[in-house]
């Protein structure tokens, strides 16, 4: 098998951090993610988009980084592609998750290449959920349990 990149995706729901449409600011945190990690920037845009969400396109060397933000529902859309077989697109991810603090984060990591077989074309898929998202599900789910429980017998 020859991978030729690595593609991540990321949704970020319900981000805590209040600068979502600060473009430079978002802009500054990516630069300086892409020096820590040794990545060589290219050029890079930003630009505020008629329905309400920003779009942020960085060049790389050996790849790209796009941006979706939408402030008003505390979203992020992420695409990390790097253009090296042994490429971490995971540890640019986390960077950018811990700037804008997600509640919940749905992950998706491609290998983009020659696979040979069909069936290696498997994407990996993660979830993460912030803790006090956790505890404010699991209450949500204790309630409705108690609730049925109530009505069953009355």
């Amino acid at each position: 098998m020859k991978i030729l990149a690595r593609h991540l995706t990321a949704d970020l729901f319900n981000c805590q951090n209040h600068q979502l449409d600060d473009n430079e600011l978002i802009l500054d945190m990516l630069k300086k993610i892409l020096q820590d990690l040794e990545l060589q920037l290219m050029s890079f845009s930003a630009e505020a988009l008629d329905n309400g969400h920003n779009a942020l396109m960085l060049t790389l060397a050996d790849g790209h980084i796009t941006l979706h933000v939408y402030p008003k529902m505390k979203y992020v859309a992420l695409d990390v592609f790097l253009c090296q077989e042994d490429a971490e697109p995971d540890k640019l991810g986390q960077a950018i998750r811990a700037f804008f603090k997600p509640d919940k984060t749905k992950t998706t990591v491609l290998k983009r290449g020659d696979f040979g077989a069909p069936k290696e074309i498997k994407p990996k898929v993660k979830t993460k959920v912030a803790p006090l998202r956790k505890i404010h599900n699991t209450g949500a789910k204790v309630i409705r349990i108690l609730a049925r429980r109530n009505n069953n017998q009355q």
